[in-house]
């Protein structure tokens, strides 16, 4: 086994980590994304009320 084929053996496992950390960053992003802007707009005045007192109690503005 060559020096490269080692060095690419040992390269994989932490890209393929990477690709998970990436992906569960981006899937958080899109949940927070979708609670704060389509449940905080919620005609459901009991949704958006507790989306609201959340946004306040984290300094987000909202209006």
């Amino acid at each position: 086994m060559s020096q490269s084929q080692v060095t690419q053996a040992t390269h994989l496992p932490v890209a393929a980590g990477q690709v998970g950390r990436l992906t569960q960053s981006l899937m958080a992003m899109v949940l927070g994304l979708f609670i704060v802007g389509v449940v905080g707009f919620s005609h459901i005045d009991v949704i958006h009320n507790a989306a609201h007192d959340v946004r306040h109690s984290n300094a987000f503005p909202c209006h």
